[in-house]
């Protein structure tokens, strides 16, 4: 497929085709990159997604307490490799 460069403003771009970006699935933000001479562009995985929803399944399951001090959470390689 080919697209035309267009000047936006002070600097250029080109229009990508809705079913080009479905099948991507890149919707928002994107890494752009430069390797031989050709323009890679993929989209931004936000590697923490989800987490607010999954906190919120854990405290409403009474599943975010803290193990520091309420159980022995100590192993074998405390005893063997560690030294204090």
């Amino acid at each position: 497929m080919r697209a035309r460069v267009v000047k936006i403003g002070n600097s250029q771009g080109i229009r990508i085709p809705k079913p080009i970006l479905e099948q991507t699935g890149i919707m928002e933000d994107v890494e752009l990159e430069v390797e031989k001479n050709q323009i890679i562009i993929r989209s931004i995985s936000n590697p923490r997604a989800g987490w607010d929803l999954a906190f919120k399944t854990m405290a409403k399951n009474d599943d975010d307490v803290l193990m520091h001090g309420t159980e022995n959470i100590s192993n074998s390689w405390d005893e063997e490799e560690w030294q204090w």
